[in-house]
């Protein structure tokens, strides 16, 4: 990432001095380079006000019946990726129990409590995110990882125009997210080859995330498509009654709303 912002910093300072008949070609003009990624005014500043989003919730509105379905898919929306980001983060670490993460409900609980406290200060979702694997991979398994983590973002908010730079470029934060993928990849041999009703939804949650751009979605198919499987091979019996409710909400969600 350090890398590729020097590079990012060096080719925008070179479009930047090219002639302006050079630049104002549509295939520079309208590059992502030019129009996203922008430089710092800054290395230190005053962490960012909360003042413009805190508290700027309309709850009201909210619980509308109108507001219902809406509700109910940013919930499934949210569970779903807590839900991948657990499992696949669980296994890479080795914590997995009998097919089980330890500790589910606490690590569900922190992240439903995060993802609140988030949403009350106005800030992007607060929650569980799949580049966690990069610190399992570093050899962080327990809370403490978690902590040093917290600590080095309360530091990121008075180095705030860097960072803003940093993220206005995704080509610079995306190599790290290949790097994860590569990790993760590894959990594909666990995948019970031999059984389509297990194999296949595992595949199109395998495509699904990458196509979608969404963990949830990507999971969603898999959930929709197993216990449709199980029915048709005759082993509908292996369905339990959560996992049949599931499936027919997320079928919905994904004819209707989706």
């Amino acid at each position: 990432m350090l890398a590729a912002t020097a590079v990012a910093i060096g080719a925008r300072l070179a479009l930047d001095a090219m002639p302006d008949t050079v630049a104002a070609t549509p295939a520079l003009r309208d590059s992502l380079l030019m129009t996203r990624f922008a430089f710092a005014d800054g290395v230190l500043s005053a962490p960012p006000s909360l003042a413009p989003t805190f508290l700027a919730l309309d709850v009201v509105g909210a619980v509308t019946p109108a507001m219902a379905p809406l509700v109910l898919v940013f919930f499934l929306m949210v569970v779903l990726d807590a839900t991948g980001t657990l499992v696949a983060v669980g296994a890479h670490a080795g914590l997995d129990v009998s097919g089980e993460t330890p500790l589910s409900r606490r690590a569900y609980a922190s992240d439903a409590l995060g993802t609140t406290v988030g949403a009350l200060l106005g800030t992007s979702t607060v929650t569980s995110y799949i580049e966690s694997a990069a610190g399992v991979e570093q050899g962080g398994r327990t809370g403490l990882t978690s902590l040093v983590v917290a600590a080095l973002f309360l530091l990121t908010l008075f180095f705030s125009p860097v960072i803003a730079m940093v993220a206005s470029y995704p080509p610079i934060t995306a190599p790290a997210l290949v790097l994860v993928g590569a990790m993760m990849v590894r959990s594909v041999a666990d995948i019970d080859a031999g059984d389509v009703t297990e194999s296949l939804p595992a595949f199109l949650v395998l495509v699904g995330i990458p196509l979608s751009y969404s963990i949830s979605d990507g999971l969603a198919l898999g959930f929709v498509v197993q216990p449709v499987l199980k029915a048709l091979a005759g082993r509908a019996r292996e369905v339990k009654p959560v996992a049949a409710a599931l499936a027919t909400v997320l079928a919905l969600w994904f004819a209707f709303l989706r």
